[in-house]
């Protein structure tokens, strides 16, 4: 048997990229807006797939959302969602 299992891991993100992951976010969530897509799907559809056509490419979306791992976003995003709650 595994004691694997047993174990938790502890994940740790580099900090350094904590203000540039929600630029990006924002200035992505803006260009799907601004293009008509609905950017909470869109957004989840490149986390979940790692595609990045589900990005658009204007305003350089699509090359911006590609500069942080997929991992940092959704830190980013959870982290921001749970400040909000006040948990």
């Amino acid at each position: 048997m595994n004691n694997n299992f047993n174990r938790t891991m502890k994940f740790e993100s580099p900090k350094e990229n904590v203000n540039e992951a929600r630029k990006i976010i924002l200035t992505v969530y803006n260009a799907l807006k601004e293009k008509g897509y609905d950017p909470i799907n869109q957004i989840i559809g490149y986390i979940l797939s790692g595609d990045p056509t589900y990005i658009t490419s204007h305003n350089d979306a699509r090359s911006l959302i590609r500069k942080i791992e997929r991992d940092e976003l959704l830190e980013e995003i959870l982290g921001n969602y749970l400040e909000e709650k006040e948990v």
